[in-house]
């Protein structure tokens, strides 16, 4: 269980040190767009690296089970190969998403709303 948790820790230590310049920056209280945009800097990078994580797990999780799968009755390995593929898809599909999502987060003019 612990094994498990160790690329997430790493993870999240990484993201929090490659935020450290952000939050280093000092703004004036009156000016709201910066940290707004920081903010949104900081969600758009965590959107993306959670989604990127989840499916490389997802992934080699599906590909370990189709292949102990396909082991263990090989005349089966057209229906299991076809379900992979199809499965892979969806969890890559998802990942694509989320960087869609984060660039439209990194890239909306903050300072035309506030």
């Amino acid at each position: 269980m612990i094994k498990n948790f160790k690329p997430l820790i790493v993870l999240l230590f990484f993201m929090v040190l490659m935020s450290a310049p952000l939050l280093a920056q000092e703004t004036e209280l009156s000016n709201n767009r910066a940290s707004l945009f920081r903010l949104s800097l900081i969600i758009g990078a965590a959107v993306i690296t959670l989604a990127a994580a989840a499916g490389i797990f997802g992934q080699a999780k599906a590909i370990s089970s189709a292949c102990e799968g396909i082991s263990r009755n090989p005349n089966s390995g057209p229906h299991i190969r076809f379900l992979l593929i199809f499965g892979l898809v969806l969890i890559e599909t998802l990942v694509i998403y989320a960087l869609l999502i984060s660039i439209i987060i990194l890239m909306v003019k903050w300072g035309q709303y506030v």
